[in-house]
């Protein structure tokens, strides 16, 4: 059962910190040096780097040295593979509804924004109903991907003239991460 695994243990003990969490967002759309992690944070250099050591420890960011400080960046490598080992879990799966059931309040909410044709007639603004349409677009996205930003513009085109909003908003809930530097994006498993 892999749900006893102690790398998965300690992979999760990292991100059970609402700093470190914070922390891999923001590595999640750039590398960053501890300072400029400190400053954004509003936290000390000493407790920024304490927190990246502890996600270093389950190889989640990695370290270059540019000048005079160390640049932080995610290993997204190691995030898939930390989900795909999840995926791969028997007693995660037997907790999984089954294939093709939905719920009642996805639906609701999908037949309140959605008009006849399946297209947003306007995006919500509660956050609740807002992962309601960003689930609802990543069914656009078969596999885990890479696709470039064209390729996923052109996907959710099909739902909303406002692609930007639905594209950064399936990055910021962390259905998809983007590579460093834009160029592909993949479906987080």
């Amino acid at each position: 059962m892999l749900m006893s695994d102690p790398g998965l243990v300690a992979f999760f003990k990292a991100l059970a910190d609402a700093n470190r969490l914070r922390l891999v967002g923001l590595l999640a759309h750039r590398p960053h040096s501890v300072e400029e992690l400190a400053t954004v944070l509003d936290l000390r250099p000493s407790t920024v780097s304490h927190h990246l050591a502890k996600l270093a420890g389950v190889e989640l960011v990695r370290s270059a040295t540019s000048g005079h400080y160390h640049v932080y960046s995610l290993d997204f490598d190691a995030l898939h593979a930390h989900a795909k080992q999840l995926s791969t879990d028997d007693s995660l799966k037997r907790l999984a509804p089954e294939h093709g059931a939905t719920d009642p309040y996805d639906d609701k909410v999908l037949a309140t924004f959605l008009d006849a044709q399946g297209r947003l007639k306007k995006l919500p603004m509660k956050r609740k109903k807002f992962e309601v349409i960003l689930r609802h677009a990543l069914r656009q996205f078969k596999g885990d991907g890479p696709w470039t930003e064209r390729q996923v513009n052109h996907r959710l085109k099909t739902l909303s003239d406002d692609v930007a909003s639905l594209r950064r908003g399936l990055i910021d809930h962390g259905l998809m991460t983007r590579e460093p530097g834009g160029k592909r994006y993949r479906r987080v498993s």
